[in-house]
């Protein structure tokens, strides 16, 4: 068995990353032409994201999808962990095949399908078409998500530190919040950012839900690509691009740092046994 990497795993990593970053650094780098040509290089410049500042349908879609994001996931978050409890912990109750089937739909179904039902479903309720059918849509699919991710940490979670707790008079609700919570926190911290970065990705089925004055970003820039690309939108993406950096990393620190605090408490624990 040979150590290290070969040549033709290197190469085949450098074109992989190639394939899947290069585009992006590309986009980055013409947000700072000069040129109206978003093809052509005219020289380095930041005009583009000084225009950005003047654009109000821009400027007022990212406040949309800023508002649907934060509001989408915060509910999947709470619903999806629910579920998951629901499901690691209530045993085989009755509809049990039903529950789990309705919660795991969203992840086979195409969007279009989704879109479309939700579309019917909110014509034949007569709900007006806008941010709250958005939203009610967004957590519909990303609640999934948040519910696959938790539930991955409760089925590996030590079941022996809420038994003690209770055992010492701590009820099962507050143990939860207590014990199970500060456990789970970092999947559940995950499972948020995955339906927030899926709010603000997605276009498919706010397109089928969306109403006046709920205009996405990816719904704004869409339109504004079928008419030719404008250099502001290369703006707009390099700033998303580094906004979704920045969260990931900071994501990854204080999960890095709740795992060694909580691998920390562990062995003050066991070596004060």
């Amino acid at each position: 068995m040979t150590k290290g990497l070969s040549a033709v795993n290197i190469a085949a990593l450098t074109l992989g990353f190639a394939f899947l970053y290069l585009p992006i650094v590309i986009l980055v780098l013409y947000s700072f032409n000069d040129s109206q040509l978003v093809t052509v290089w005219g020289g380095f410049s930041t005009r583009w994201y000084v225009s950005l500042l003047h654009n109000e349908q821009l400027l007022e879609a990212a406040w949309v999808t800023v508002r649907l994001g934060l509001l989408s996931a915060t509910v999947a978050t709470v619903l999806g962990t629910l579920a998951a409890v629901t499901l690691t912990r209530m045993g085989r109750f009755r509809g049990r095949t039903l529950f789990s089937g309705m919660v795991y739909a969203p992840l086979v179904m195409p969007e279009v399908i989704t879109g479309l039902s939700m579309l019917l479903l909110f014509v034949a309720i007569g709900l007006d078409r806008g941010f709250l059918t958005v939203t009610i849509a967004h957590v519909t699919f990303s609640m999934c998500f948040v519910a696959v991710v938790v539930q991955s940490r409760l089925v590996s979670f030590d079941r022996s530190l809420e038994e003690a707790a209770m055992d010492l008079g701590c009820p099962p609700f507050r143990t939860f919040f207590v014990v199970t919570l500060p456990i789970i926190l970092p999947a559940v911290v995950s499972g948020w950012m995955l339906a927030f970065t899926l709010s603000i990705d997605d276009l498919v089925i706010s397109q089928f839900t969306t109403g006046p004055g709920a205009t996405t970003l990816p719904m704004r820039i869409y339109s504004s690509v079928r008419l030719g690309v404008k250099p502001e939108i290369n703006a707009v993406c390099s700033i998303l691009i580094g906004l979704v950096t920045i969260g990931v990393i900071a994501a990854s620190i204080a999960t890095k740092r709740a795992e060694n605090e909580r691998l920390k408490a562990e062995r003050a624990a066991a070596a004060g046994r």
